[in-house]
């Protein structure tokens, strides 16, 4: 038998090989830019973050997007999209709205807690047409988009909820800070901390890579597919749900136009945080990252002069680039894997 190893080990010592990971790191590229983004504004206008008001909306502005993003991503890691959490966003920030106006005393965590268990709900009537009927979740997810939307119009009507509506104590959520972290943000980092751990811990959780990145092979394999991506879409609902209890928090009122748009928002914070729209990679710390550089970006153009119509081309183009950057990159990893399995053929 020859002692000749088909695959050699790497020359490359392991100090190397981290940072030539950490370079490649779509996160770490993503929060580069992030922080360019700060110091750059910050050097037009100190205000932006050297003030109280500066750090806090930093960090703040952001939450709300922090936790749809986290749960859109579970979603698109599946080969999937959810094009319903903006209407799903609004509705149960009308519905823990009516709940604190129609009882009073009630806890603040069971309205927390109804509010997610509404979003829930919602995520699962999307989660079961999209696995058992086996249609497309962007066409699914469109139409309950605005089925979703029709009854929190038809619900709401002109009706406004105002901050007299609701606990002082509740509304102190949107303001309150810890250690000069504002509260709002800290649950969306407990929830971050939460998903990240499950997505690449539990068993359930690398699975929807598997489903993601090839769903037949998944099926055949043995994985429970249908119960995976019901999962998903339940999470997700569940996070829009507790984005609608944060959104009342942080604004204090709600009318018929919460939510509206946060969908797409919510893909783009995914997108370019390098979750490929295609399913089967990327990390929910990327998404995040994402959702802070889009709000960054769009509380900075306007400091430095930019007009509304290039903000939104910014914010577009980057989506755009963050696709190309991962169809681009896949092609290269395939290539890669086409010439080490022609290597190793060759040895033999």
């Amino acid at each position: 038998m020859s002692d000749t190893l088909l695959v050699q080990p790497s020359a490359v010592s392991p100090a190397k090989r981290i940072v030539g990971e950490l370079l490649r790191s779509r996160e770490i590229a993503v929060g580069a830019v992030l922080v360019l983004v700060v110091a750059l504004t910050t050097i037009k206008n100190p205000n932006f973050l050297f003030t109280s008001n500066g750090w806090r909306d930093l960090l703040l502005t952001p939450s709300l997007l922090l936790i749809l993003a986290i749960g859109q991503t579970v979603v698109i890691i599946t080969r999937n999209v959810d094009l319903s959490v903006g209407s799903t966003l609004g509705l149960t920030a009308y519905f823990t709205g009516k709940l604190f106006v129609d009882h009073p005393n009630l806890p603040i965590i069971v309205v927390v807690i109804a509010g997610m268990l509404m979003g829930a709900v919602l995520g699962l009537v999307n989660g079961v047409l999209v696995a058992f009927f086996k249609v497309p979740a962007l066409v699914i997810t469109l139409g309950t988009l605005y089925i979703y939307r029709g009854i929190f119009l038809s619900w709401a009507g002109s009706d406004r909820i105002n901050a007299g509506d609701m606990p002082k104590d509740f509304l102190e959520l949107g303001t309150k800070q810890i250690l000069t972290i504002p509260v709002l943000t800290i649950v969306g980092l407990v929830v971050l901390a939460a998903v990240g751990y499950y997505v690449y811990t539990a068993r359930g959780g690398r699975e929807l890579y598997a489903i993601g990145s090839d769903p037949d092979a998944a099926v055949l394999y043995g994985l429970p597919v249908r119960r995976r991506i019901i999962g998903a879409f339940v999470l997700c609902g569940a996070l829009a749900g507790l984005a609608g209890v944060v959104y009342v928090a942080r604004y204090g009122t709600v009318s018929s136009g919460a939510g509206l748009g946060m969908e797409l928002q919510a893909v783009g914070a995914a997108v370019i945080g390098g979750v490929a729209i295609f399913g089967g990679s990327g990390t929910v710390w990327g998404a995040a990252i994402g959702a802070f550089l889009l709000v960054t970006i769009n509380r900075a153009l306007p400091v430095v002069g930019i007009s509304d119509f290039w903000q939104r081309a910014v914010v577009g183009a980057l989506i755009i680039a963050a696709v190309v950057l991962d169809r681009v990159l896949s092609a290269r990893q395939e290539r890669r894997l086409v010439a080490a399995r022609e290597e190793t053929r060759s040895a033999r």
